[in-house]
């Protein structure tokens, strides 16, 4: 596949990287590149297949636009812009594209994310919890994607109206560290899942732009994980 990935930043990198490895032809575009969506004309897409954005929350509602109106497929990393979910739905459906998005494309935070819905029985059980979540200092967004995903999916699994507090931390370089406590009178339950390094973020989402060739529609990376 012809991919453009969109961010030369640390998660970005990786990706790059880890779609060379698996044979595809690689662009990057940071945002030298990319001033005001200027990678990003049909002209400048036509060769391209699929683009994979691990940018930042204040350019990636524009180059979602931009793409989805160029007709290529788009799998997004980037969290912050999710309130716009219905519109980017309608866009997405409208143009006849293929995209998939997810605020972790982590196996293992995907996992974290079944045993948290099961741990959420507590909240039933006279426990309280909260949601603690470290990254690094140059992280844009606070809470992260995957704390505030962690938060709805407890609340939706416990059949609860109210939401865990989330605790933020942004320091040294921390890659992603989130945690689940839930407390009884009687004891604690700590769930945690630490990301060691970026390359499962970057392997989940080249899969996933492999996974989304030749489809149209809007997906979520928990739809399909699975199946990769």
């Amino acid at each position: 596949m012809n991919l453009l990935i969109l961010g030369r930043g640390k998660t970005g990198s990786v990706v790059a990287e880890v779609a060379a490895e698996r044979k595809h032809h690689v662009q990057v575009a940071g945002s030298a590149e990319n001033p005001a969506c200027a990678a990003l004309t049909p002209r400048k897409l036509r060769a391209i297949d699929a683009i994979i954005d691990f940018t930042a929350p204040h350019s990636v509602l524009a180059h979602i636009d931009a793409c989805v109106h160029a007709g290529k497929n788009m799998v997004v990393g980037t969290t912050g812009w999710h309130t716009e979910v219905d519109r980017i739905r309608s866009l997405v459906e409208k143009q006849g594209t293929g995209f998939l998005y997810a605020a972790n494309f982590s196996i293992g935070v995907n996992l974290f994310l079944e045993v948290a819905r099961a741990a959420a029985a507590a909240l039933n059980h006279d426990y309280s919890g909260q949601i603690f979540e470290r990254h690094h200092a140059t992280k844009k967004d606070a809470p992260s994607g995957t704390a505030i995903h962690l938060q709805s999916a407890i609340r939706e699994a416990s059949g609860k109206n109210e939401d865990l507090e989330i605790i933020s931390f942004r320091e040294g370089d921390v890659v992603g560290l989130h945690e689940v406590v839930l407390e009884s009178v009687a004891d604690r339950i700590y769930l945690c899942h630490d990301a060691k390094s970026r390359r499962g973020f970057a392997e989940g989402a080249v899969r996933a732009a492999e996974w989304l060739a030749g489809k149209k529609g809007f997906f979520e990376y928990k739809d399909v994980w699975r199946e990769l």
